[in-house]
């Protein structure tokens, strides 16, 4: 599509505007920039910004992602990989800022581009109000991006930082704009057999799992600008704690269970409390938060408020096992035979339905 409009526009501007060639994968204002479209003859004019931006995002949506793992984050944020950076006079936290920038300026483009390829594709979400506006959000975010300058000076990198904060804060509300778009499509076709659902579910398992690493990397990049505690690197604490991360999230839970209920179970430790290792507190947090609301929420409706048995929680792991094991249980009644093909579609939910339509309604 580039090598077309650039063959266009040579055809239609003369040898003046050949002169400054477009390069594929151009940011929609840098193209305005070479060939501004107002001074175009009415035939060229119908190549509008959002043609632009679309063969653009297209562009970058048929590049692979880069794989980023927790370790290679540490590495870079400790400034051990700062030898495959290009070499410069500035200090090493600076170039440890600029490389971590500089590949957020390559690589953030890519990923916008596949989830607004897959909020496009996606049958019966994509007509959903909800979807529409979290795809504007990613297409706006990604223009933002390709039109920053690469942040290879300070100044720049500042500007690039005060960019992805801003971009950082206009996503939060994703995750619940995505939740109400599943709650209307299972509104509006409460019968689709379960089988048609299973391209939903893959597309929402992709885009869940994308944002949280876009999330994730720019968190981080955020992070390693700011002072922090010397157990951190970025948002990776070297020495999460289970049991203490467990502990605020039961606290949290049983806060918005008694609001709710009136009550709370009690929920004890086991295991092993001196555990420590490398993580994403934050992380381990929302996940054992959720998990205890799900059981308080089946403890109290099952048993009710005066005979509630305590939630255990036990953390385990072993001396062969790579892997740290942190296990929830309850009495909260079980899950019906009928019910396990389902509880892992993100179109079912056995929470009262008046409940959920007040915490998505809000987002009207």
């Amino acid at each position: 599509f580039f090598f077309t409009i650039e063959r266009e526009m040579r055809r239609l501007l003369g040898a003046a505007v050949a002169q400054a060639p477009l390069r594929v994968g151009a940011s929609v204002r840098q193209m305005r920039a070479v060939l501004p479209l107002a001074s175009l003859p009415r035939a060229a004019s119908t190549i509008s910004d959002l043609q632009l931006l679309g063969d653009d995002i297209a562009y970058f949506a048929a590049k692979r992602q880069t794989g980023v793992s927790l370790r290679t984050l540490t590495q870079t944020g400790r400034g051990e990989l700062i030898h495959l950076a290009p070499q410069s006079d500035f200090p090493a936290v600076q170039r440890m800022l600029f490389q971590v920038a500089m590949f957020l300026h390559r690589e953030l483009p890519v990923r916008l581009a596949h989830r607004v390829r897959d909020l496009d594709g996606i049958p019966r979400l994509n007509v959903l109000r909800s979807t529409r506006e979290v795809r504007e959000m990613y297409a706006k975010s990604f223009e933002e991006i390709r039109a920053a300058p690469t942040p290879s000076t300070p100044g720049r990198e500042e500007a690039f930082a005060a960019l992805l904060q801003n971009i950082y804060n206009r996503h939060s509300a994703v995750l619940l704009m995505m939740a109400r778009a599943a709650f209307e499509l299972r509104e509006t076709l409460p019968n689709m057999p379960f089988h048609e659902q299973e391209e939903v579910h893959d597309f929402l398992d992709s885009f869940y799992m994308s944002r949280i690493g876009i999330r994730m990397l720019i968190g981080q990049y955020l992070q390693l600008r700011e002072d922090t505690d010397e157990d951190y690197v970025g948002l990776v604490c070297q020495r999460t704690s289970p049991a203490e991360v467990a502990k605020a999230a039961m606290e949290d839970a049983k806060f918005m269970c008694a609001r709710r209920y009136g009550d709370a179970p009690e929920v004890t430790l086991h295991g092993r409390l001196d555990l420590t290792f490398p993580y994403c507190p934050t992380h381990l947090h929302y996940i054992l938060m959720e998990l205890l609301k799900n059981s308080m929420r089946a403890t109290v409706e099952f048993h009710g408020v005066d005979d509630m048995p305590a939630i255990r929680i036990v953390i385990a792991d072993g001396e062969e096992n790579e892997d740290v094991v942190v296990k929830v249980s309850d009495e909260g009644g079980g899950v019906p035979r009928s019910h396990m093909s389902r509880i892992w579609s993100y179109l079912f939910t056995t929470a009262d339905p008046n409940v959920q339509q007040g915490a998505i309604g809000r987002l009207v």
